[in-house]
């Protein structure tokens, strides 16, 4: 047995003549929570389908807890929650709720889970009168029936307000908590960032990078750039550490990590001079950008 939930080990899949996933390996382990991003067409979907076994494999191995994709033990042991959700539009969120439950042989407090992901005043409104955003939610709670070994959520947050997607994001958190590993298949770079373990990116079929937001920083070697605000002459601050003037009143450099502490003792050491400093390292987009274009040079 492994603590991975998830296993994709060397998958190959082509359309026709076409290759859509080359060498694809990606593991996420119990309790990790971990991003998958790409452009469309980058082969995150056909991904995320092959591990449910909607989808078969031309080569390499998937093992969903040790089971094999589409098995009976794969499909209990597992969640999905798809971009475009669709319900009967006749049913109740309390009918489609229990219909799945019945399905899943689970027995939970299904007014409680739709209190959960805020349905609670929409329960027994028919499903047809429901938002795009409230039917995520019923997907999610549908996600949330037993204790999956793997959720896959794809665009998790589409069609959901600021407010929803931060309680989208701590039902994630629990998920997780209780030792589910989830995949995120996202566009969203900037809620991501901050609310997964580990980042996966995807281009025209492979995995072009997978580690942690430090790790993958690491490895571009993208520049930090710091902002130094002046209290009286910004020309001053200029002529002593260089960079570039901002606004008549700042002055910003660029460094690389290894050189990023002497750049500030060198700015410290003007003193009173400076006002205030601003510290901006690589964010995800940075990284998302650098790694996604890596593979076309």
């Amino acid at each position: 047995m492994t603590d991975k939930a998830l296993e994709i080990s060397q998958v190959f899949k082509k359309r026709g003549a076409t290759p859509v996933l080359q060498d694809v390996t990606l593991n996420v382990a119990t309790g990790e929570r971990v991003a998958l991003l790409g452009h469309n067409g980058a082969g995150k979907s056909t991904l995320i389908k092959s591990v449910l076994g909607l989808t078969p494999i031309h080569g390499g191995s998937i093992r969903v807890s040790d089971a094999k994709p589409g098995s009976g033990k794969a499909r209990r042991l597992t969640s999905f929650l798809p971009e475009a959700i669709s319900f009967h539009p006749a049913l109740t969120g309390r009918e489609q709720l229990t219909l799945f439950a019945q399905l899943s042989g689970e027995k939970p407090d299904i007014a409680a889970l739709l209190e959960r992901v805020g349905l609670a005043d929409a329960l027994d409104r028919r499903i047809g009168t429901y938002s795009k955003g409230m039917r995520q939610r019923l997907g999610l709670a549908q996600v949330l029936l037993g204790k999956p070994a793997v959720a896959l959520l794809d665009e998790p947050t589409s069609g959901l307000d600021p407010i929803s997607r931060q309680d989208l994001y701590e039902i994630i958190d629990e998920l997780a908590g209780q030792g589910t590993a989830v995949l995120i298949a996202s566009h969203a770079l900037t809620e991501v960032e901050a609310r997964t373990d580990r980042i996966a990116i995807m281009r025209k079929g492979r995995v072009v990078a997978d580690d942690t937001l430090a790790g993958l920083s690491r490895r571009a070697g993208l520049q930090t750039k710091i902002r130094i605000r002046a209290s009286h002459n910004a020309d001053l601050i200029a002529r002593h550490i260089g960079g570039q003037r901002i606004n008549g009143a700042s002055v910003e450099i660029a460094c690389d990590v290894g050189d990023k502490m002497a750049a500030l003792r060198q700015i410290t050491s003007l003193g009173g001079e400076v006002e205030d400093i601003e510290i901006t390292p690589p964010g995800l987009e940075d990284l998302y950008r650098h790694y996604a274009q890596e593979i076309r040079q």
